[in-house]
């Protein structure tokens, strides 16, 4: 997984609250198992015409927008089905990091194991952010995760806070494997010791 320290990028508005894991991704094209190849069909329902032409009117397909990598959108975002095939969307759409009011519990956690940051604020402080997203390719927004802030292209500048384990994870770009791979010492010397002690467990390898 890829480490998440600090993204400069562009922000893109979508001020629609309650967007589910079917709006992010459509149940049709759950039937892959990897992670990549998902983005060409992230938000297909509002993205496309029904001829697979795209909508001038969404956001992500204007030009100012095609290569925004922060979504600052509106609360109970990822709401819906649980499926991990949301974040696997987004980050090959390009998404890297989603500000909003509020998450469905399932979909945050999903984010962070995916090595995307998900990113809770007060509407007030989502309401500006949308403002700065609204200049197009000049709402170049920075996430800081080391500092846990975020700067506006006027350099005003908002904090956040995350789970100090999750905050650890994204900056070393740890997933669950990952992390038990950092014992990876530990867990060989306790199987070598169960080799000694306890020979007969190891007698099928």
């Amino acid at each position: 997984m890829d480490k998440f320290i600090k993204l400069s990028a562009i922000a893109a508005p979508l001020p629609m609250a309650n967007i589910d894991t079917d709006m992010i991704i459509p149940q049709q094209h759950l039937k892959t198992i990897t992670r990549t190849g998902l983005g060409k069909y992230a938000f297909s329902h509002i993205r496309y015409h029904d001829d697979g032409s795209e909508r001038d009117d969404f956001v992500l397909n204007k030009p100012a927008y095609r290569t925004a990598e922060i979504l600052v959108t509106g609360e109970n975002f990822g709401c819906g089905s649980s499926r991990e095939h949301a974040p696997w969307a987004l980050k090959d759409f390009g998404i890297k990091c989603v500000i909003a009011p509020s998450f469905a519990d399932i979909f945050y956690g999903n984010c962070f194991k995916n090595g995307l940051l998900p990113i809770t604020l007060p509407q007030e402080t989502i309401d500006l952010l949308l403002d700065d997203a609204g200049r197009g390719a000049n709402a170049i927004i920075t996430v800081d995760l080391e500092t846990q802030t975020i700067s506006g292209p006027d350099g005003g500048t908002v904090s956040f806070e995350v789970d100090p384990y999750r905050r650890h994870c994204l900056l070393n770009g740890l997933d669950d494997i990952g992390l038990t791979l950092e014992k990876k010492k530990i867990i060989e010397n306790f199987e070598a010791k169960k080799r000694l002690t306890q020979p007969w467990m190891f007698q099928d390898e």
